[in-house]
């Protein structure tokens, strides 16, 4: 997907640039933007950049190690793809293309809730076995039939994301005619993004069908009928939800259980008493609440507050493997990356995402020998220099 006079791309922001070129601006926004006037977004980057590492000589490194354990399965970096929904539409059965692409590198791929592919057509194309991200219904017989099928097609490890008791307000996607009144102006605002993007129309409208919420087809309607999809999770999504329901989400999950949207100490021992394996400190990636704390800031304090006790994994603005160096050093087990995993899909199909993990699995072994440490154990908060 690369044109014959592009620059082949190596980072996050390449892979980005090529999706903004290749994707309808409605869909890009969608993936790109945060909530508001997009703080927090902000800050999950400039906070990590801000961070320094102490670099140490004279030691030997000749053998470094990047491999780790993330959810009681050893994996080759301490990395995992976030789930991310829709991910069908920024790519041809986009879900599919980043578990196999997960296989390649070694790591965890984690299907959303909200994914256009099937848990079965995952657990086709992939031998190894997924990670699926829950959000909590008001209908509990949906739940429960969605842990059954994940529980049928291999599903080890369910995040469950606690931090969407309502939406977030994404202006972008106001502007873009994602959500609100369908007006005839909005509607060829789209067809004419649509219309500008052929390749698209291609690869995703035509040949990535069927354009479902592929494990809720049955009662969610069309994802394409945005207002529709938005007014079915406004009604289903439930804001009721409390640590009681994660205890009775415990009892009927015999899996892993990883609790996703956590910032607070507080709420992170919450997450442990009702009996979560681990807890992932993340604002989802600034698209909820917006002037709250990056993740990385509040990393330490979750940590401090539960990781002799349970696993600790962080999500938002990881874009390198210095960058997840940075993560581990601060007591995480693993990062998630969202956005970098879809805008590489999107913009450079498998191959692209194939790529991309393999520059960050590169640049971790890079800044692991540099910072002087051979192994993901060896790693600790004493190469941050302060």
């Amino acid at each position: 997907m690369v044109g014959t006079h592009d620059v082949a791309p190596v980072t996050p922001a390449d892979y980005r640039r090529l999706a903004e070129r290749r994707l309808p601006r409605f869909l890009f926004d969608y993936i790109d933007g945060g909530a508001n006037d997009e703080l927090t977004m902000a800050a999950n980057l400039a906070d990590f950049a801000s961070m320094k590492l102490r670099q140490r000589v004279m030691r030997d490194v000749s053998g470094v190690d990047t491999s780790t354990v993330l959810a009681g399965r050893k994996v080759a970096m301490p990395v995992a793809l976030a789930p991310v929904g829709m991910a069908g539409m920024f790519s041809r059965r986009g879900e599919v293309t980043g578990v196999r692409a997960a296989d390649q590198a070694g790591i965890p791929f984690t299907l959303s809730t909200l994914g256009v592919c099937t848990m079965q057509e995952l657990q086709a194309a992939s031998p190894s076995p997924f990670w699926f991200q829950l959000y909590m219904m008001r209908d509990r017989a949906v739940v429960q039939r969605l842990l059954g099928r994940a529980r049928d097609a291999g599903c080890d490890t369910l995040l469950f994301t606690v931090d969407l008791a309502v939406t977030g307000l994404r202006h972008r996607d106001v502007r873009n005619g994602m959500i609100g009144r369908p007006t005839l102006k909005v509607r060829l605002s789209k067809l004419r993004q649509l219309l500008a993007r052929p390749g698209w129309i291609r690869d995703v409208g035509v040949l990535g069908k069927p354009h479902t919420i592929g494990n809720l087809s049955e009662v969610v309607p069309d994802p394409t009928d945005l207002n529709a999809y938005k007014a079915w999770i406004d009604e289903q999504f439930d804001p009721s939800v409390t640590w009681k329901d994660i205890e009775w989400l415990r009892r009927i999950w015999d899996g892993k259980l990883l609790i996703k949207g956590v910032l607070e100490a507080g709420d992170a021992r919450g997450a442990v008493d009702v009996g979560a394996d681990g807890v992932v400190v993340s604002n989802h990636g600034g698209r909820q609440l917006d002037g709250v704390a990056s993740s990385i800031a509040k990393l330490p304090g979750v940590v401090a507050a539960v990781g002799d006790r349970v696993e600790v994994l962080l999500d938002g603005g990881v874009r390198s493997g210095v960058d997840v160096l940075k993560a581990v050093a601060l007591g995480a087990r693993g990062v998630l990356i969202g956005r970098p995993w879809v805008w590489a899909v999107a913009g450079a199909g498998q191959q692209g995402l194939i790529d991309l993990l393999e520059t960050v699995h590169n640049e971790l072994r890079t800044a692991m020998a540099l910072a002087g440490v051979s192994r993901i154990a060896d790693v600790g908060p004493e190469l941050i220099d302060a």
